[in-house]
């Protein structure tokens, strides 16, 4: 199993109960936090823990214990106060890792202004894409197929530059746990690349596999960056 991380994710909006979910079902810890129990409620026994609070209130966060998390996601996208006030408390408490959901191109201008990690636009990426490229930001994208089998678009890192496909633990298209299918190299594509082949920088790969072993491969070879 991938290396389990803490994350605590403000709001259960449909992004945020998705990426709770999502982060849950990858193996993660997740903490999960929103004023209305009711959503609360709906996503018990889907994560880690799950409690009704204020998400924007430092004392609330600092009494959960999320100052010693490894990421927090903001999910607040229509009050855009609320969330560009959950982000400044994250940061001032130390999360060094803050997603947070934008609304529009103004809120997402103001969240980039405070240094927020990564922000997402809710229309171009689901809560599941994002689960999955937390912590291994070399997913572009990624499509669930069953709940721990997908397809992966990766931007081969700089760790893998040289290496053989094979070298790396995936394997061909016959895999059990992982198959690259094509490999993206300028403009051109290889359907199915030997897994003898070198991967070069800039190189794109896509490969199908189970979500733990993927994970485990990428944190292995880039935990040194």
């Amino acid at each position: 199993m991938a290396e389990k991380s803490n994350v605590a994710v403000i709001g259960l909006g449909r992004f945020g109960s998705s990426i709770a979910r999502s982060l849950y079902n990858i193996g993660h810890d997740v903490l999960a936090i929103d004023l209305d129990e009711s959503k609360v409620h709906d996503i018990m026994g889907q994560v880690t823990h799950s409690v009704a609070g204020d998400g924007t209130n430092e004392g609330v966060l600092r009494e959960l214990g999320v100052e010693a998390y490894d990421a927090a996601v903001v999910a607040i996208g229509s009050d855009i106060v609320a969330s560009v006030m959950a982000c400044v408390i994250l940061q001032t408490i130390g999360i060094s890792n803050v997603v947070a959901r934008a609304n529009n191109e103004t809120h997402g201008n103001a969240l980039h202004k405070l240094g927020v990690n990564r922000i997402v636009h809710t229309e171009k990426e689901m809560g599941n894409r994002v689960a999955h490229s937390l912590f291994t930001p070399e997913v572009e994208q990624y499509v669930g197929l069953t709940p721990d089998f997908g397809v992966n678009v990766i931007r081969v890192p700089i760790e893998w530059v040289e290496k053989p496909i094979k070298g790396l633990g995936l394997s061909g298209p016959r895999g059990k746990k992982s198959a690259v299918l094509a490999l993206k190299r300028g403009k051109d594509v290889f359907l199915s690349p030997d897994t003898d082949e070198h991967l070069k920088s800039g190189d794109v790969i896509v490969v199908a596999g189970k979500d733990d072993h993927l994970s485990d491969i990428l944190k292995n070879d880039t935990s040194n960056k």
